[in-house]
């Protein structure tokens, strides 16, 4: 199993606990269709000024390369709810591990936030770290209109 050490960050006091934001992945990863990978994927974004999350699940297609991730699925949903500045995202694979997105959802998160917090199931309690810290140089355009 990889070392989170490198990639820790501190949870901000008033944020709500983050275990309660990593049992709100685990309850989407619930939903999540997985019939070709059999790897689950739940994810819980919090943002700014909202109290409840926006979740996501991993879904699978025969096309694999159409299947789409727990994370961008949340952002997704946050974006189309008209919010775009993400504070943290859970992600919950399987239990105990920690589950890391994909390059591709770094860069999809990133996009939002570089500065997000990803809080992962370690050994059964949230493990905080920085996605500037994992993925310190995204692509980014025009980053001085950054919302």
């Amino acid at each position: 199993m990889i070392s989170l050490s490198p990639f820790r960050a501190s949870w901000p006091g008033d944020y709500p606990p983050a275990a309660r934001l990593l049992d709100a992945a685990k309850m989407a990863r619930e939903k999540a269709y997985a019939p070709y990978s059999g790897f689950s994927v739940g994810a819980a974004l919090l943002v700014r000024g909202r109290p409840e999350f926006f979740t996501g699940c991993n879904v699978e297609n025969s096309s694999y390369g159409l299947s789409f991730c727990a994370e961008r699925s949340a952002a997704v949903a946050m974006v189309a709810a008209g919010k775009t500045h993400p504070l943290a995202v859970a992600i919950a694979g399987q239990d105990g591990v920690p589950c890391l997105p994909c390059g591709a959802c770094r860069q999809f998160l990133a996009e939002f936030n570089p500065e997000l917090l990803l809080v992962l199931d370690e050994g059964g309690t949230p493990a905080v770290v920085s996605l500037a810290a994992l993925f310190p140089a995204p692509f980014l355009l025009n980053r001085e209109n950054r919302p």
